[in-house]
């Protein structure tokens, strides 16, 4: 048996996605870390019950932050990149970074499986904490310029919770970018609908951005980028994607129902 038996979905769902488009697309999205954790899934429940628009829907969230990572380590010579909620996510193995130290910040249960199935490298720092107290933080050179990274996690928190976060990393890391991933209220509306169908009642999605540059208006910090989730995949994969799944992602990427990931300054 893997040793991934008994993680929750949570961690090992977007794992499957990557390791899928990884076989599937590999000139567009190649992960060779997720590649290596395949033996270890306890079983084969999320490829018989997914989609092929369900993993471009995960991994195409990772390959637009990828990008933004990229560029932010490549402007600095010393720099922090930091991975809130990271779970199994293997951004740090798929960079390669030269000048920056990776951080990846979880539950005190999810850190103890990553660093069984993926270990701790030198540049590749694992933190136990809370998302909501910095104490995670402690340990990070904040002098540096810092990114911070959060994927497929604050949906499921209150916006007041959210904007209380990003209160306290303005204050904590005086030269970061913010980079997360939201919906519009009405893909949310739409998601929440769709999971309740599936009998799930404990992933109810909360957090919604209609307007990005008014939210970051709201919370003092400046908006740099907007970006679609598919608009890369769309251009690159074109036919060689199923035709539900071309539609899917134009409604997301250009329909009412949006879904986009935001990269914004904190100061």
């Amino acid at each position: 048996m893997g040793k991934l038996q008994g993680v929750a979905d949570t961690l090992y769902i977007p794992l499957t996605a990557r390791i899928q488009v990884s076989k599937r697309f590999p000139d567009f999205f190649y992960d060779e870390a997720a590649l290596s954790l395949e033996k270890d899934l306890p079983d084969d429940s999320i490829e018989k019950n997914s989609g092929e628009y369900f993993y471009m829907a995960s991994v195409c969230r990772y390959h637009v932050v990828d990008a933004i990572v990229k560029e932010f380590t490549e402007r600095h010579d010393a720099c922090n990149v930091v991975n809130l909620g990271a779970g199994l996510e293997t951004s740090y193995f798929r960079l390669k970074p030269e000048t920056a130290v990776f951080y990846e910040m979880d539950l005190p249960e999810v850190i103890r499986t990553r660093r069984e199935v993926l270990g701790e490298q030198e540049k590749d720092i694992l933190i136990e904490g809370d998302l909501f107290d910095l104490a995670w933080s402690t340990g990070i050179d904040r002098s540096l310029p810092t990114i911070l990274t959060v994927s497929g996690v604050f949906q499921y928190f209150r916006e007041e919770k959210i904007c209380g976060l990003i209160s306290e990393l303005k204050d904590a890391f005086p030269q970061a970018e913010l980079v997360f991933d939201a919906m519009s209220e009405k893909a949310i509306t739409y998601a929440n609908r769709y999971v309740r169908k599936t009998g799930n009642k404990n992933a109810e999605m909360y957090f919604y951005v209609d307007d990005p540059l008014a939210f970051g208006e709201k919370n003092g910090i400046r908006l740099i980028a907007q970006k679609a989730f598919f608009k890369d995949a769309r251009s690159r994969l074109k036919k060689r994607l199923a035709l539900f799944t071309r539609i899917a992602m134009k409604v997301v990427d250009e329909g009412s129902r949006k879904g986009y990931i935001l990269h914004y300054s904190l100061h």
